[in-house]
């Protein structure tokens, strides 16, 4: 199979699910070591990368006939994670209804306003649902780019509350004046520009 490009949206757990496999088997793959070494983790990969996909292999088991035979496929799940906050207070052990695709998984938040449920690896959208309806939250699922590319400093940033603007990867002066803002909240040099520090700073807030 050729190299496949990555979209937007895409990351290792669901290109992996698409084609078959488990994500480990990807991201392990020897052809697969420079973009590994490259993104670090397998959950952000931006458009543009390239991943190999090898030849799927089938697996053939005998069973006698006139009976009834059971099979169990096993699956990777991934974790969706994530703390809400209200007027930087944790919104503590609020009942949520989380819709993944199709599917509605009932919870409540921890203590801290945490939540980490599973889901299939290649979900495509979701959506929290707070307040018995009262407040519903859409959900990007697999959109986050990697640190390093520009477009994923400005989906951080928003996602914080700075607000970036569009998250097509120019830096512009809403850009520069929502990384001032960071800046300031925690204490670095007012700048605008994303130097090292506050790179490690926003990686650190929201990995």
């Amino acid at each position: 199979m050729p190299m496949y490009e990555v979209s937007q949206g895409e990351s290792i757990p669901s290109i992996a699910a698409d084609n078959g496999f488990f994500w480990d088997t990807l991201w392990s793959h020897p052809q697969n070591a420079a973009l590994k070494a490259k993104r670090k983790t397998p959950n952000q990969l931006a458009p543009g990368d390239q991943v190999f996909i090898p030849d799927l292999r089938k697996k053939v088991e005998s069973r006698g006939v006139d009976a009834t035979h059971k099979f169990k496929v096993k699956g990777v799940p991934a974790k969706i994670k994530m703390q809400l906050k209200m007027l930087g207070q944790p919104r503590a052990n609020e009942p949520y209804v989380l819709q993944i695709d199709d599917q509605l998984i009932k919870g409540t938040l921890d203590g801290s306003g945490k939540l980490e449920q599973f889901m299939p690896p290649n979900a495509r959208s979701g959506q929290l649902i707070l307040g018995g309806g009262k407040e519903v939250i859409p959900l990007r699922l697999h959109c986050l780019n990697p640190i390093d590319d520009p477009a994923g400093i400005q989906q951080r940033l928003n996602n914080l509350g700075f607000q970036c603007g569009s998250e097509d990867g120019e830096l512009d002066d809403q850009a520069q004046e929502a990384i001032k803002q960071f800046q300031g909240k925690y204490g670095l040099p007012i700048t605008g520009e994303m130097d090292a520090a506050t790179k490690a700073k926003l990686a650190e807030i929201h990995p």
